[in-house]
């Protein structure tokens, strides 16, 4: 459940109408619904009510520092894979002992930041980088502690670019060597072993998954066991898919379900890093028809909105739900909704039905507040796009639309192509 709706014929964030900011703030914008980001949070949580656990949100969904906050305010923690997302973490409030480092590319710089920080564990990827954490550790006299990623080789069945557990995925060391890793870390003198990690792929749409990847990492706790090994953090990652156009995936609950009772009379602190299905379908981007243009064979609706402010349709090929922010009467059309990028792959939408709109009005492209303003681009030299978040009758800009100044912000001339 969201709370964009309609209201006779006109779409509603709340309790404000979509067209009201949109002549406040312009288009193209990011639109958050303050009751949705709350309730899905919630909801995910109480999931898993009578387990020890941490929801940490997975801040590369959506880095927005009010979007962080309001989960900081609920409880949660942070999953990040960057030095930048700590950065925006720590400024939104988060305490480090809630922030979790995951990623497979981790820089020198990124690992003393976090190490300095404290922050309550690193998802090592590699043993490699075990090793220069170790090394980081005691150059700046601090304890590293660490779990290491699973890849326990599960199909989540999903877009093969946002899947992650499968063997030849760059993700996490596979199950059959990951018994030496932690043989190593064990050794090495600056390492606390304090967990385990598995993250299998995003947008996963049934739970089955899921319970093959804890039965797998269960398996390996228990051999850690046997060898002297404690684990007190089980991070199962995140991956629980949305519906976007006819997916069905489980409800939180009935995801929860399987871990709960797996899970059931152990000692194990569970963390869960979700992203998506808290902010995907709490957001939307709010555009404006430019142009219509009919083709030979093709009607094409050319917004203000293109491939820089949301990639997926381009790089997934994924659906979006596109709706008139003021309906009309008026019998649908099949056309490709394209934005004013130079490229054939500036789509938002292709060969759908859709409003008749014309130019001048205002389309929503739902389901959006996910990996669509954090994979945005200045692309063609467009100022990225102004982020609003709506909390019941009132609307507020939580991110100020770029200008063409922010776009040079950093850059210089050298004195040798100056006159």
């Amino acid at each position: 459940m969201h709370h964009f709706i309609y209201r006779k014929n006109e779409l509603y964030c709340e309790d404000v109408p979509i067209r009201v900011i949109a002549e406040n703030v312009g288009t193209p914008f990011y639109l958050y619904s303050h009751a949705t980001l709350k309730r899905h949070f919630l909801i995910f949580d109480e999931a898993f009510e009578g387990l020890k656990r941490l929801i940490c949100f997975s801040a590369k969904a959506n880095t927005n520092l009010a979007v962080l906050k309001l989960f900081e305010s609920l409880g949660g923690g942070l999953d990040i894979v960057s030095g930048g997302e700590l950065y925006r973490g720590l400024k939104a409030g988060f305490s480090p002992d809630r922030i979790v480092y995951s990623g497979v590319g981790k820089r020198v710089d990124e690992i003393d930041y976090a190490l300095d920080t404290g922050i309550l564990m690193f998802n090592i990827e590699s043993l490699e980088e075990l090793e220069l954490i170790d090394k980081r550790a005691g150059l700046l006299k601090r304890r590293a502690p660490v779990a290491i990623r699973i890849n326990p080789d599960v199909d989540p069945k999903t877009h093969p670019y946002i899947s992650t557990g499968l063997e030849k995925s760059k993700f996490g060391i596979n199950t059959e060597t990951a018994i030496e890793g932690y043989k190593v870390a064990n050794k090495l003198e600056n390492i606390d072993i304090v967990g385990i990690d598995c993250h299998i792929g995003s947008q996963i749409t049934e739970a089955k998954p899921f319970e093959e990847a804890l039965e797998s990492l269960k398996n390996l706790i228990n051999e850690l066991k046997q060898l002297g090994i404690e684990i007190q953090y089980l991070d199962m990652g995140g991956g629980l898919g949305i519906t976007y156009d006819d997916e069905s995936p489980p409800h939180p609950r009935e995801y929860a379900k399987a871990i709960v009772k797996s899970l059931e009379g152990t000692h194990l602190y569970l963390i869960l890093e979700p992203g998506r299905v808290i902010v995907g379908n709490a957001g939307i981007l709010v555009t404006r028809v430019l142009f219509r243009k009919s083709g030979k064979n093709k009607e094409f609706v050319i917004a203000d909105a293109g491939m820089n402010d949301l990639m997926r349709p381009t790089l997934y090929n994924a659906f979006h739900a596109i709706k008139p922010v003021v309906t009309t009467e008026d019998p649908p059309i099949m056309a490709d909704v394209v934005g004013p990028i130079c490229e054939t792959g500036d789509f938002l939408a292709v060969e759908r039905k859709i409003s008749d709109v014309k130019q001048g009005d205002l389309l929503a492209v739902m389901s959006a507040g996910a990996y669509g303003f954090t994979m945005s681009s200045n692309y063609c030299s467009r100022p990225r796009v102004a982020e609003v978040m709506v909390k019941d009758d009132r609307f507020y800009v939580v991110k100020d639309r770029q200008n063409y100044e922010d776009l040079v912000a950093g850059e210089s001339i050298p004195p040798f192509l100056e006159d």
